[in-house]
């Protein structure tokens, strides 16, 4: 892991200092891996050539990625904390998954939204409103050409690798909760809650067929990756085993106790199932045999999660409902003293009678999160583990480099009291440190919005319909504004075709007699003297019976009103009056009298006492 500069860390382009960003880590895993391909062999021959690690910092060049060592997934289990990712605005995050390249990670929320975080450096990289719902599934084509959501209203969308999205089916009336792939890419399967499967053509969008058989909301599904066998975990405790050609179910695997969470095939050899239910346990199904081969256990609430390793067959990753993160390592029981140890499958005289193996997590991360976990997804590589949870973050995981000392005394392990306790993190630094984190998330997803030349928001306007343009309060006009300050405009506002009101929001100020000087006008009692004696109607000629003058109309100075006209309201009497009328305005009072009636008529007071 290396760290890159963040920020500024002197003085500004504008003169000011700019305050320095704290580092940011990021997995460079190119050097390890150039480095196993230049020291790699054929695997008969050994596989590797290269040093060996050691528990040193000076090793870290020398770390091997997971394909180095396909027989040593103990090398694998993420016990690090890498980041935490979060959003300006926080919701809940159902679906974490890893772009097939592996330089991104999408994750969905509850508010309908994608989010992508760099791959390396976990930094904002741009959101987008995919959906208008919850979304609850996400899958990649094993093509890496398409990708698919559903939503909790039932509708599927199509998206292209740079999500373009090109087709909107509705799949169910009701919530989809996963959806999977067929090894081809032409067809898929989603689960929803009105308790039954549709498979759809990819090419049409349209369902060729519906798996009905389970008694209650089907909560999970998958389809394998080599063979035409769908899996699927409903609400009723049951796992069913499909043939997507005849839509018939195969076989029903009995073992869970309680609702199921998930269901998923193992990727690397394809002889194994995981199941995952709300009775605190999880079990793996050997599909050749049609029964369960081992038991999972050490989660003391429900488990609501679970993922396979990428490249390591044996080495199963859990989340619980109460946000902890285990792994197992299924060769591995690790039973804890006062357990019985049962004895693998495998190696009983009856497999098919045999008990199922109880396997013990190999690493606890009892405090990963402070909320259940909704989903696990490894990266292409194998060397990050992504987990979503209810608690609005997203976390990613790794081993530990050589020579770290501490890993398994932070506060994920041991929890915040006695990882202060012990000295390894502090609640006030770590407010601090999470404050630092959400400006910097929030920084980084302006500088990615302002990248993309998303819309910003417009700058608030004076005057409605013409932004950016301040009016003139109390008559003086607003100060020029400063280049590079706000988010007006420098240049000058064009004229308008119209006049603006007068001050405060008032009337205009009437308009002056062509060829009379306004600061001196002329007296209307003498003009209507003269138009009298030269035998003309009065002028001017008296208003209608009723007529008020509009409102903040004010005569010029020095001007006496003709006779018959009335003098404009007062504007302090008419303010007055608004406010009077508008103390006023209240309900009326109920009637007693309609109350008696209501009551006469439900019998009550009809006797005269």
């Amino acid at each position: 892991m290396a760290y890159e500069p963040r920020g500024d860390h002197g003085p500004s382009h504008d003169g000011g200092f700019a305050r320095a960003r704290g580092r940011r880590p990021v997995t460079d895993y190119g050097s390890t891996v150039v480095q196993w391909m230049l020291d790699r062999q054929p695997r008969y021959e050994g596989s590797f050539a290269g040093e060996l690690e050691r528990s040193s910092a000076s090793y870290i060049a020398n770390m091997l990625p997971p394909l180095a060592r396909v027989t040593g997934p103990a090398d694998t289990i993420p016990t690090k904390h890498l980041h935490s990712s979060l959003n300006k605005i926080k919701h809940p995050v159902n679906v974490v998954r890893w772009t097939p390249e592996g330089r991104r990670l999408l994750t969905a929320s509850s508010s309908g939204e994608f989010t992508l975080w760099n791959g390396t450096g976990f930094n904002f990289e741009t959101i987008m409103q995919a959906h208008d719902v919850a979304i609850r599934a996400l899958a990649y084509s094993h093509s890496d050409d398409w990708l698919l959501s559903a939503d909790h209203d039932g509708i599927i969308k199509y998206w292209q690798p740079n999500f373009n999205n090109v087709k909107v089916i509705q799949g169910h009336r009701d919530p989809i909760r996963d959806i999977a792939f067929s090894p081809t890419d032409s067809k898929f399967v989603t689960a929803s809650d009105d308790s039954t499967l549709k498979i759809f053509d990819f090419a049409e969008g349209v369902a060729e067929s519906t798996l009905q058989g389970h008694g209650w909301d089907a909560k999970s599904c998958d389809w394998h990756p080599t063979k035409g066998l769908i899996v699927s975990g409903s609400k009723d405790h049951l796992v069913k085993l499909w043939d997507p050609r005849t839509q018939r179910c195969l076989t029903t695997l009995h073992g869970h106790k309680n609702n199921i969470t998930k269901t998923l095939f193992e990727r690397v050899m394809g002889h194994c199932l995981a199941t995952s239910a709300r009775d605190s346990t999880a079990r793996v199904f050997d599909l050749r045999m049609m029964r369960d081969i081992s038991l999972i256990k050490g989660h003391e609430k429900d488990i609501s999660t679970l993922a396979w390793h990428p490249v390591h067959p044996n080495l199963l990753s859990t989340g619980g409902n109460e946000g902890s993160l285990h792994h197992y390592l299924l060769d591995e029981p690790n039973t804890p003293t006062g357990q019985p140890n049962h004895p693998a499958v495998y190696e009983s005289s009856d497999p098919m009678a045999a008990p199922p193996q109880s396997i013990f997590p190999a690493h606890k991360v009892p405090f990963a999160h402070d909320f259940a976990i909704w989903s696990l997804d490894w990266h292409p590589l194998g060397h990050i583990l992504a987990s979503g949870s209810n608690d609005r973050i997203t976390r990613f995981w790794s081993r530990s480099r050589p020579g770290d000392t501490d890993v398994f005394q932070d506060r994920y392990h041991i929890g915040e009291a006695a990882a202060e306790v012990q000295g390894t993190w502090d609640r006030r630094g770590g407010r601090r440190q999470r404050q630092e984190e959400e400006e910097q998330e929030a920084e980084d997803e302006m500088e990615g919005l302002v990248d993309q030349k998303m819309p910003l928001k417009p700058s608030a306007s004076g005057f409605p319909g013409l932004p950016g343009l301040t009016l003139p309060v109390n008559g003086v006009p607003p100060p020029p504004q400063i280049p590079g300050v706000g988010g007006m405009p420098t240049t000058s506002v064009p004229p308008l075709p119209f006049a603006l009101p007068g001050p405060n929001g008032g009337a205009p100020p009437p308009l002056p007699l062509p060829g009379m000087d306004p600061h001196d006008p002329a007296n209307f009692a003498r003009l209507a003297e003269i138009f009298q004696k030269s035998g003309l109607s009065g002028f001017p000629p008296p208003p209608p019976p009723g007529m008020i003058p509009p409102p903040g109309f004010v005569p010029p100075p020095n001007f006496a009103m003709p006779p018959g006209f009335p003098l404009p309201p007062s504007t302090a009497a008419a303010d007055m009056t608004s406010e009077l009328a508008a103390a006023r305005r209240r309900a009326p009072l109920p009637s007693q009298e309609e109350s008696l009636r209501l009551e006469q008529k439900k019998g009550n007071y009809t006797r005269v006492k």
